[in-house]
């Protein structure tokens, strides 16, 4: 079992990651190309001695190419190409340097594919020309040149505008060499007729309405002459140009509202350099409803919608058909605004049963309108089942003196939907109503059974009946005990003597109180003084 747990455990999770390493690096070496070493990101070639004579490759089909980020090269002179396909396989490069190597030849369209690149480093090798065109596609944070013997001409102008541009150091020590082999300073290089040039684009009324056309107009100038080309971007509308010289036209026919903000550029490039001027298009259309959902409960309700339109629509609800005075607690939110579209919702604070029914939506600028309707159901009526779909009744509400809204307030406003704050004042009301009777009803219930308990103990007390006679048979009607009935033909009704009541089956002797019963002297009986008091004469 130790055995299992010594090869099953961390030790065999840190061999098997061994064995993986090993592999990877069997793998790059496999691949990488001679007097070169490699790993998972990085290929170095940096022994003179036997030396490269083309620019490293990686066998072909290697996945590993694509994961390579940095290419360092020195000390090779032998290497002075760099060809259109020679690094086209190396997509995620970021940092190539060459230094201290033979290379005089860069083609135009060796870095096409290399859009990741952001630092290029040739220092001290044989270029004596280099053209902006191999660069102008990247996005570079650091191109190091020192140390090339460059031919003093045009070609080299854009190194020097390229190095002003950053104010970089490095400008001093750059030099190219004149017809004398002179070193000239680059930065005091000044070479005639060579310049960067000028674009300027036409376009007096960039605003159009949705399905116009429109043409712009643009010239430029240089010398160099420069060439000029039209930077359209991602347009979707149907376009066409033309050009001839220094001048150009651009055509753009049934403009599509999706163009709405996109950029157009006409750009003059020379040797030196380049130069562009852009306009952005603005789209006018009507509005369009392209989204409208049933309601979704998160901290409020809301009825989300999306539209897009411009100008910007003005936006107006309709409740059952009567519009829809917004207030604090119904109103309408929009929570993203990307140029033409918005997005957001009608915000309901805490509806109730009151607030289900149809809501439409209508969105209206000069160009046009647009309306879409969505059902909205919050809860069930009191006393019916949620699930059902109760027909809603004809409520008359009053006018709560809500703003009127942009599309303007005609209708009659005996059958606008009510502010949810109404609402739950109404609910309020009913609620205390409910308490008032419930408070009723218990307390007439307590009284109830007070009233009972009382009668129970007054019978108890003076109304015991039985089969026996009364204490006497004369008919006083003054006295608690009158309806007591006498006479009873029991057998136990001849004890306990004439003054006793029967109680169930015994009989029990009985003494009236005449201070208690208010009876005269004259009429109580000898016998029924209490012992120890004297009688009277």
């Amino acid at each position: 079992m130790s055995s299992w747990i010594r090869w099953h455990g961390p030790a065999m999770a840190r061999l098997w990651g061994f064995c993986w390493l090993v592999v990877g690096f069997w793998r790059a070496a496999l691949a990488c190309p001679t007097s070169c070493k490699c790993s998972a990101s990085r290929i170095w070639c940096s022994d003179p001695s036997p030396g490269i004579v083309a620019f490293p490759r990686l066998e072909p089909n290697s996945a590993d190419s694509e994961n390579i980020t940095e290419i360092f090269i020195a000390n090779q002179k032998r290497l002075e190409i760099i060809n259109e396909d020679d690094v086209e396989a190396y997509v995620g490069l970021r940092n190539l340097t060459i230094v201290d190597s033979g290379l005089k030849f860069v083609a135009h369209k060796a870095f096409l594919k290399n859009s990741n690149l952001q630092h290029i480093n040739f220092t001290r090798n044989k270029l004596t020309s280099l053209s902006r065109k191999h660069f102008r596609h990247l996005d570079l944070s650091e191109l190091i040149l020192v140390g090339n013997p460059f031919t003093c001409s045009c070609d080299v102008m854009w190194i020097k505008t390229l190095q002003e541009a950053k104010s970089s150091p490095d400008t001093e020590d750059l030099y190219c060499l004149n017809e004398s082999s002179k070193n000239i300073p680059l930065a005091n290089l000044q070479i005639p007729n060579c310049g960067l040039p000028s674009a300027n684009l036409a376009a007096p009324n960039l605003t159009v309405e949705e399905g116009k056309s429109i043409t712009l107009s643009c010239s430029v100038a240089g010398d160099p002459v420069p060439n000029m080309y039209w930077d359209v971007g991602n347009l979707v509308s149907k376009h066409m140009n033309e050009t001839s010289h220094t001048q150009g036209s651009l055509r753009i026919t049934n403009i599509s509202s999706d163009d709405s903000g996109k950029q157009i550029s006409c750009v003059a490039e020379n040797l030196v350099g380049e130069d562009q001027d852009s306009v952005n298009l603005t789209v006018h259309f009507a509005p369009t409803i392209t989204f409208l959902e049933s309601p979704t409960s998160d901290h409020h309700w809301c009825i989300p919608f999306t539209v897009k339109g411009n100008p910007k629509p003005a936006l107006q609800w309709f409740y059952n058909g009567a519009i829809l005075n917004e207030s604090k607690y119904i109103c309408t939110k929009i929570h993203v605004t990307n140029h033409t579209e918005y997005h957001g919702c009608l915000q309901l604070d805490n509806p109730t049963h009151m607030n289900n029914g149809d809501y439409t939506l209508i969105a209206k600028n000069e160009y046009g309108k647009d309306e879409k309707q969505i059902s909205a159901h919050f809860m069930g009526w009191p006393g019916i089942d949620d699930g059902a779909n109760p027909n809603y009744p004809d409520v008359i509400y009053e006018d709560y003196g809500t703003a009127a809204n942009d599309v303007g307030d005609t209708t009659n406003r005996s059958n606008e939907i009510p502010s949810t704050d109404v609402t739950d004042k109404t609910g309020r009301e009913h609620l205390s109503v409910y308490a008032v009777v419930v408070i009723a009803s218990v307390v007439g219930f307590c009284l109830l059974v007070m009233l009972f308990l009382l009668k129970l103990a007054r019978h108890s007390k003076f109304g015991m009946k039985g089969p026996a006679s009364v204490i006497s048979n004369d008919d006083d009607s003054a006295s608690p005990l009158h309806h007591i009935s006498n006479g009873s033909n029991t057998p136990s009704s001849s004890e306990g003597g004439p003054d006793a009541v029967i109680i169930g089956m015994t009989k029990i002797p009985v003494i009236e109180n005449p201070q208690y019963f208010g009876i005269t002297n004259s009429q109580l009986k000898p016998d029924t003084w209490p012992r120890g008091s004297p009688k009277t004469a």
